[in-house]
């Protein structure tokens, strides 16, 4: 079994798929590299980092401008710099 192992500081992100095209109103489809992304995804692997904020399985917002996008056995991740991620999204208690 091959795995993606990220090295020197390096996080890997599991990209969500689009599932469907999007179209307007009027039937003209929109292609991926027109729609906005999310920028949100989840941790699946990430280099020995210290002091590291954030842990596999961890959903995070990250730099849209780094990083780069890999398709792996059928799944799309994008490798990025530790440093470009921005955010950790954490469930919290309403008061």
């Amino acid at each position: 079994m091959k795995e993606l192992q990220p090295v020197n500081q390096n996080v890997l992100l599991d990209l969500p798929s689009n599932g469907e095209e999007a179209k307007t109103a009027s039937g003209i489809i929109i292609p991926d590299m027109a729609k906005e992304k999310q920028n949100i995804a989840r941790v699946v692997a990430m280099s020995n980092i210290d002091n590291s904020e954030i842990a596999v399985g961890d959903e995070v917002m990250y730099n849209g401008f780094g990083g780069t996008e890999t398709e792996f056995e059928g799944k799309k991740y994008l490798l990025i710099q530790y440093s470009d991620i921005m955010a950790k999204i954490v469930e919290t208690d309403e008061i």
